[in-house]
């Protein structure tokens, strides 16, 4: 059908070209400049060919321009809409990236709270163990010192009472004189210093 009407404007576009030539009279020639029937003929023919191109650009050419120009505006409103929406979509998971980033501060601050609280909790602990071992230390230093201090005494009764009996021993063997209680006491004391060395 393309091809009727291509064939249809070459043949209009002949004839106008070849009107001049046809409309003059048989033996004449044509003028450069057309005589008035020339003119109108070659008018008439230019609104025949025009309606002609005019009426085939209408019923061929510019439904197919049309077609062209709504398939495209259908493909930029299409393309805008999808714009729009993905536009819309990056806001929402903007949103949702937001929210999970505060939810993950929130969560890390709770986090060093806690972990804080914890660290607190167990240096309290700590010092509390701490405190008790040196409060057993102390008692049991003391019970140490108490338990030596007893044995010592135990030792200096027990070596008093053995230098007592020596010496009422001694006394019992011999009368005793002035000067001799002197050395007497002087005996026991040396033998009391020795028996701590």
């Amino acid at each position: 059908m393309a091809r009727n009407y291509r064939e249809l404007v070459l043949a209009g576009v002949a004839v106008l070209a070849l009107a001049p030539a046809a409309l003059a009279a048989p033996g004449e020639e044509p003028h450069p400049i057309p005589t008035l029937s020339q003119g109108l003929m070659t008018s008439i023919s230019a609104v025949v060919v025009f309606s002609i191109c005019a009426a085939v650009l209408l019923t061929v050419v510019w439904p197919k321009i049309l077609k062209g120009l709504k398939d495209r505006e259908g493909k930029i409103l299409e393309s805008i809409e999808a714009a729009e929406a993905a536009q819309q979509q990056a806001k929402i998971q903007l949103e949702q990236y937001n929210q999970a980033l505060a939810s993950a501060r929130a969560e890390a601050q709770r986090m060093l709270e806690a972990a804080k609280v914890q660290q607190q909790k167990e240096a309290a602990e700590m010092r509390e163990r701490a405190q008790a071992e040196a409060q057993a230390l102390v008692e049991k230093a003391k019970r140490d010192i108490d338990a030596a201090r007893k044995q010592a005494l135990q030792e200096i009764y027990t070596q008093g009472a053995t230098l007592a009996t020596t010496v009422a021993a001694k006394v019992l063997q011999r009368e005793v004189q002035g000067g001799d209680t002197q050395r007497m006491v002087d005996d026991a004391l040396t033998t009391l210093a020795g028996s701590r060395n």
